[in-house]
């Protein structure tokens, strides 16, 4: 089992003993062994674009891209917007405390989330404003639509005005009584705020926090709470008006958020987010065995265990590539249609933490355990992935090979 930290409001002594249990559980001598990785027949070329020292991720932290720029945070509390398509630092700010989550960001709005519990907004470099939550906070603040939203370790959403911070509302926790200190689902649909607490999926009107609707992914089983942990963890997919989800342990499925009605669930298990788009559906078992599902239908099409045991990030989409990062530093291209093994890239053999597709040069962003922040180009591609959403794609020809630019139309105003 992978190692997993757990809170419960009140109980700290719980959460260390829990942590204390799985720490001896997963690092026992018989662990299972990474499969002998398949030999790449016809490999696609890849190389190292940039690369930004930046600081620890002792922990998953997220990555936003928005047209030309990449922001990163790193453990220790720096924080930075980089140049998607050289790493040039725009601005950078060490507040020198650790982060518990982060990052988000739009527009000029950059929040992160101390390991205290304090949100702090960023503009240009300067902190803008600062408030206390605390509670602990794994999930990386939401910014949209001139607001802050951030889902806390409990699984309670709070929503804040970008601009000068006052707090507009919060959803209290749920009702579980032991809830994964792990990223959670925080995603925008249109007006609604779509949330997860314990395996349930809820859609929020984001302006006042109001509950419109409310699906359940799995049902919960076992004779105790560690049992019955089921939370939803990020990152989820969002395709259209769906968006798909894990439910710890027990299951993947997509929701139509128009309705609040689940769309299709199937069981598996396994701790990590997943990918989707509008024609599969990907995630991954406990043991790295991936996953395909149809995403209409919810119909099962191809798996492959060719990364077994191997550490997996939650899988990233690029082109007609599917791309996981592993715990040995490795970066793991497939064949989106079939599954077949494409290309292998190797980092400082730190673990990697998570993958991020840039806007601007099409390219991979991989935040690893040690102070590095690499960027990727993939030389050639046999398709050209749109993202849904105000986004017009082209190609350019550079020595390299085929490099993929998405031109940027200005979004209209509000919550996307």
């Amino acid at each position: 089992m992978k190692l997993q930290q757990f809170s419960r409001c009140g109980s700290v002594w719980l959460m260390r003993f829990l942590c204390i249990g799985l720490v001896g559980c997963s690092s026992a001598p018989n662990a299972p062994q990474p499969r002998q990785l398949p030999a790449i027949t016809s490999p696609s070329a890849g190389r190292v674009v940039w690369q930004y020292a930046l600081g620890k991720a002792a922990h998953p932290l997220s990555v936003v891209s928005q047209p030309g720029v990449v922001t990163v945070a790193a453990s220790n509390g720096a924080v930075a917007a980089l140049q998607s398509d050289s790493g040039k630092p725009l601005w950078r700010l060490d507040l020198g405390e650790p982060l518990g989550a982060a990052v988000g960001a739009q527009g000029p709005h950059t929040a992160v989330v101390t390991a205290h519990g304090d949100v702090v907004v960023i503009q240009q470099g300067a902190i803008l404003w600062r408030r206390s939550l605390g509670i602990q906070v794994r999930t990386a603040p939401l910014v949209a639509g001139e607001r802050v939203f951030v889902q806390a370790s409990d699984r309670s959403v709070h929503a804040f005005d970008a601009q000068d911070g006052r707090k507009l509302w919060t959803l209290p926790r749920s009702g579980d009584s032991l809830t994964l200190l792990q990223a959670g689902v925080l995603r925008p649909v249109g007006n609604t705020l779509v949330v997860g607490q314990g395996p349930r999926m809820l859609g929020l009107n984001s302006l006042t926090g109001a509950v419109i609707w409310e699906a359940s992914l799995a049902a919960p089983r076992g004779i105790n709470e560690i049992e019955r942990l089921a939370d939803l963890v990020g990152p989820a997919a969002r395709v259209g008006d769906w968006v798909c989800a894990r439910s710890f342990q027990l299951a993947v499925g997509c929701v139509d958020a128009t309705r609040g009605a689940l769309v299709w669930s199937k069981n598996l298990t396994g701790t990590m987010g997943l990918a989707a788009d509008t024609q599969q559906l990907y995630a991954t078992d406990a043991n790295d065995r991936i996953y395909t599902w149809n995403t209409s239908t919810g119909l099962p099409l191809w798996s492959s265990d060719a990364l077994l045991n191997h550490g997996l990030t939650a899988p990233a989409l690029l082109g007609n590539k599917l791309v996981f990062g592993a715990k040995s530093g490795v970066v793991h291209f497939f064949d989106r249609e079939d599954g077949k093994p494409l290309l292998r890239m190797s980092t400082d053999g730190s673990p990697i933490m998570a993958l991020t597709i840039l806007f601007g040069v099409f390219t991979l962003l991989m935040l690893v355990g040690t102070p590095i922040a690499f960027c990727l180009g993939i030389a050639s591609f046999a398709t050209i992935w749109t993202p849904s959403g105000p986004y017009r794609s082209c190609c350019r020809r550079e020595q390299t090979g085929i490099a993929l630019r998405l031109a940027h139309l200005a979004p209209g105003p509000g919550f996307r």
